[in-house]
């Protein structure tokens, strides 16, 4: 049973999708678990103010090196090697995983004695206690990247060999890790046991995908040559995602700087609002966009310029089918999500309103959100990494200005506004590059699909809506069960109308989810027939 666990490949793009998006929704479970913890400990504080600020650097390093590696460059450079040559393609492995962790090594280290004269810069708006505290933790942080960054490069090649059900298990087990820091290392550590816990979260990240990478034949040797021409390859690939993935992370730096000089909590409210808004982003947009990435890389090699097109567009389709309502369900009921998710404790009902204003401008952008990552993966299935950097560094300058001019009326809802906005903008730019590239990305199938899903999103928001508020004076909404109840019942009762509607209209999508769904845990023959009924539509 384990070995079967280990070695299970996915064959299917919804079928990955569905693995990602089922571990994804057990991980953003644990994380708003995570999150309740924090809050009902903490509340929206100077404590969490300083935690999320110490994690800027890290996470600046780890998303710079280790995502723009991953993504641009060593899986397709994997995924060639392997099919002519695995024993090149574990070479590649072994000589990226001494590079990468030599490099990171060496980096944290430079940066462990930098990070105070970097933090001046980062939290300008902290008091000189905070400001010591946040370089505490920010120094003990400096561990997960290289950790990650082992761990990112298995990541890899899991992906690649499609073996997404234990690659799709690390972010429970980090986030596992952060909570036992919470609840265990903090009684005895004190704040230095926030970081701790994130060490811990990454060791485990690192940990339980070893056993299946050398199921799939990998043995680690000491190998370090930078001038192997598939490492220069890989390289070349990756300097310019690299340099995306840094202006995306120039966004959430400019918005800590901005929110230091806000009120106490800014910080706090902003990371605790843009986590329960990835919760959808991460369900819906990442796992498609890498349970894609494999296909779309293939297709490509092969020439096969129209299938290329079809898949893309079949899984822009999809996505929408599933962001389009999960976006009025955040915009409906933001005030709900975040009274169940975080209403405890130290977290009072002003940081309630706060967090739930926050979250709506964010989910103005979430179909956007969804978007970028599956058409900057299909640029990079193409080998073409400067297109996405030129338009992500658009959409940075469109949000820092748009950040600076918001935050005196708004406030720190005023930055996730300016975030939904540069989010909007890139993904029109990235849309209309795409196309132009390709000539063509089949519109009228998706405005088609579109229609009919909006005539069953608008069904639903009114089903939740009329719910809503009949409900509001029948439950106590002064308690957690109450609101909960609310929330629970105008949720499926919308959903149901959604799916329902989706049926009647006949949309393909939905019976590919239904068939997927059927195949993975059902009857396997009722889910191929489901298909080809799909197929036929």
């Amino acid at each position: 049973m384990i070995k079967k666990i280990i070695s299970s490949q996915s064959k299917s793009i919804t079928g990955a999708a569905i693995v990602l998006a089922a571990a994804s929704f057990i991980s953003r479970l644990i994380g708003v678990l995570r999150d309740r913890i924090f809050a009902h400990t903490f509340g929206a504080s100077d404590t969490l103010d300083i935690y999320y600020a110490a994690f800027r650097i890290p996470d600046f390093v780890y998303n710079l090196i280790i995502v723009g590696a991953l993504s641009a460059g060593f899986i397709p450079v994997f995924m060639s090697l392997y099919v002519k040559s695995k024993k090149k393609a574990w070479v590649l492995t072994n000589n990226i995983l001494n590079i990468l962790g030599l490099s990171l090594t060496l980096l944290c280290v430079l940066l462990f004695f930098a990070t105070p004269y970097l933090m001046h810069y980062i939290v300008p708006g902290f008091s000189a206690e905070k400001l010591e505290k946040t370089i505490m933790l920010t120094r003990v942080m400096f561990l997960s990247p290289i950790l990650l960054g082992i761990s990112g490069i298995f990541s890899g090649v899991l992906q690649s060999l499609k073996s997404f059900f234990i690659y799709a298990l690390t972010p429970i087990v980090y986030n596992l890790g952060i909570i036992i820091g919470v609840i265990f290392f903090v009684p005895y550590f004190g704040l230095p046991g926030l970081a701790w816990g994130v060490i811990l979260g990454a060791f485990f990240h690192l940990l339980i995908q070893i056993p299946t990478l050398f199921h799939h034949g990998f043995s680690y040797k000491w190998s370090l040559n930078f001038s192997n021409t598939h490492v220069k390859k890989m390289g070349a690939l990756m300097i310019p995602r690299t340099l995306t993935i840094g202006t995306t992370q120039l966004n959430f730096l400019v918005i800590t700087i901005i929110a230091s000089t806000l009120s106490r909590g800014s910080v706090t409210v902003f990371n605790f609002a843009n986590n329960l808004q990835y919760f959808p982003i991460g369900l819906i947009g990442i796992s498609f966009s890498l349970a894609a990435f494999p296909t779309l890389s293939k297709l490509y090699a092969e020439k096969k310029e129209t299938e290329f097109i079809e898949h893309l567009v079949n899984v822009v389709k999809q996505i929408l089918f599933f962001i389009i309502p999960l976006t009025l369900i955040f915009l409906l009921l933001r005030a709900q999500i975040v009274r169940v998710v975080l209403g405890s404790g130290a977290f009072d009902w002003n940081a309630t309103i706060a967090t739930a204003n926050t979250l709506g401008f964010f989910a103005l952008s979430l179909f956007a959100q969804c978007l970028i990552p599956l058409l900057m993966r299909a640029f990079y299935a193409m080998h073409n990494t400067w297109t996405p950097l030129s338009i992500a560094f658009i959409g940075s300058l469109v949000n820092i200005i748009a950040s600076l001019l918001l935050k005196n009326e708004y406030g720190i809802a005023g930055l996730a506004l300016a975030f939904s906005i540069a989010m909007i903008v890139q993904f029109i730019l990235l849309w209309f590059s795409l196309r132009y590239k390709l000539k063509t990305l089949l519109e009228e199938e998706i405005i088609h699909g579109f229609y009919k899903i909006s005539v069953a999103a608008i069904a639903m928001g009114i089903t939740i809506q009329a719910t809503k508020q009949t409900l509001s004076t029948l439950v106590d909404m002064n308690r957690f069960w109450g609101v909960l109840t609310q929330a629970g019942i105008a949720t499926l009762l919308g959903v149901l109308v959604y799916g329902f509607i989706c049926s009647l209209l006949r949309l393909r999508e939905m019976r590919l989810f239904t068939a997927s769904f059927q195949k993975r845990f059902l009857k396997r023959s009722s889910a191929q027939a489901v298909i080809r009924e799909a197929d036929d539509i």
